[in-house]
């Protein structure tokens, strides 16, 4: 016998339920499928990629990344005298990438007109046995912008380690970002291996291609590169930008204290339809395989909770 089920009124889509909010001129989508950014707009000018509600999200467009930002070597590391085995999400690489809730359904604990905040107990597992409820809020501001606020409490028994980290591309409205300056606040920069592994500490960006504090057009270079030592302003942020090469519109990323690290992809590696067409700057709370070195790694203590802050803003 064929069993028989009520179809559903209207489909599902692959990013699960859209949170739309929006603030004089800015408007945003929200997706319940890895608490991610789909869209946020000012006007008619885009300040980030998007991609459609029925679509994976490209290159971990707009996804938050917790409760590590970027790649652990092999996924293996060793915390507070243990060994760890992570599933590898990066085969080609033979990584763990990008954290453990990207993919997760979220709830919606509050969504007003230009607010919306999710929330997601992540219990863990075999490769990472800690247990952590998780809030993303997302709010914007008519003159602000857009301000992303992400908290881990620690419900657990025992201390975890931490990291979190968001992926946003950022677009200026131009067809290629090789049309674009951009501007990292950042005086040191991290090598990787052909893995994307950190292959030795930080370097001077003084006289190589990495050195964007005052703006390099994007043409020529290619970026998968963290970079840290940021320059802040009297409120504690580091700002980075994306700007027409005419000096016309522009959208700029901050990124509290609590993110020492930025980031950057130009999606060379993106299918062809994407690739440079945005510029990825990610704020992070620690470097790429913090599980593995320590650096910059957060040890949240039972019913501890740590907080950090970054926003987009049109210019």
């Amino acid at each position: 016998m064929t069993p028989s089920a009520t179809p559903p009124t209207q489909p599902v889509s692959l990013s699960g339920a859209q949170h739309e909010i929006a603030a004089g001129d800015y408007r945003a989508t929200i997706v319940e499928v890895g608490a991610g950014l789909r869209e946020l707009w000012y006007g008619v000018r885009p300040l980030t990629s998007s991609y459609d509600a029925d679509e994976v999200p490209p290159g971990a467009d707009g996804q938050i990344l917790i409760p590590w930002p970027n790649r652990v070597d092999h996924g293996r590391y060793v915390f507070a005298g243990d060994s760890y085995q992570l599933d590898i999400t990066e085969p080609t690489r033979d990584n763990a990438l990008h954290g453990l809730v990207r993919w997760t359904n979220w709830r919606t604990a509050l969504h007003e007109p230009d607010r919306v905040r999710l929330t997601y107990q992540l219990h863990g597992g075999p490769g990472y046995p800690f247990v952590l409820d998780l809030e993303v809020e997302y709010a914007l501001d008519a003159t602000r912008g857009l301000t992303v606020r992400i908290s881990a409490t620690n419900v657990g028994t025992r201390p975890a380690p931490y990291g979190n980290g968001a992926h946003p591309y950022l677009t200026a409205g131009t067809p290629t970002i090789d049309d674009c300056v951009a501007t990292i606040p950042a005086a040191r920069w991290l090598p990787t291996d052909h893995r994307y592994i950190p292959s030795t500490s930080t370097e001077h960006v003084d006289g190589t291609p990495y050195d964007l504090r005052t703006g390099r057009r994007l043409a020529g270079l290619r970026l998968d590169s963290a970079f840290t030592e940021l320059d802040r302003d009297g409120q504690g942020r580091a700002w980075a930008s994306l700007a027409t090469a005419d000096d016309g519109d522009q959208v700029m990323l901050w990124a509290d204290e609590t993110y020492p690290w930025l980031q950057t992809y130009c999606g060379d590696e993106l299918p062809e339809d994407r690739r440079r067409t945005a510029f990825a700057v990610e704020p992070m709370s620690c470097p790429p395989n913090a599980f593995v070195t320590g650096e910059d790694l957060v040890v949240v203590a039972p019913g501890e909770t740590v907080t950090g802050t970054w926003g987009i803003t049109a210019g």
